[in-house]
């Protein structure tokens, strides 16, 4: 038993305080994108250097928009299934993984677990801003 789709319900409704979601979306930082973009966000993942492109550091994405943090773009980038892909090719779709892998518990539930991996995700890109 997972409890994933616990956690994407309460991330979903706010029942989680910030402080929980960066935990979660730490989590998923390290499981799903530390082997590019490196443990700390860095870009110096095990896996960059044999990337076409070269890893972005995360932690300077505020810095690079005027100090306000891109949540909506960052979103949509991790997503891949809306909106324009600013990352370089080939970044996996993680919007479609992360439904893949709740679509044991129905369609609108799987939505709300991506939704909320996605968001507790970008939580925790926030909170590793420098």
């Amino acid at each position: 038993m997972t409890c994933r789709p616990f956690i994407a319900f309460c991330l979903a409704t706010g029942l989680v305080a910030a402080a929980g979601a960066d935990e979660a979306g730490r989590a998923e930082y390290l499981a799903s994108c530390a082997s590019c973009h490196g443990e700390t966000g860095a870009g110096d993942g095990p896996l960059a250097e044999l990337m076409t492109v070269s890893m972005p550091a995360l932690t300077g994405l505020s810095a690079a928009n005027d100090g306000a943090f891109p949540m909506l773009k960052v979103i949509q980038v991790i997503d891949g299934r809306v909106g324009i892909r600013g990352h370089g090719y080939p970044m996996p779709v993680w919007g479609a993984r992360y439904k893949a892998d709740a679509m044991g518990s129905g369609d609108y539930a799987a939505e709300i677990e991506t939704r909320g991996r996605l968001l507790s995700l970008a939580l925790y890109l926030q909170s590793i801003q420098e």
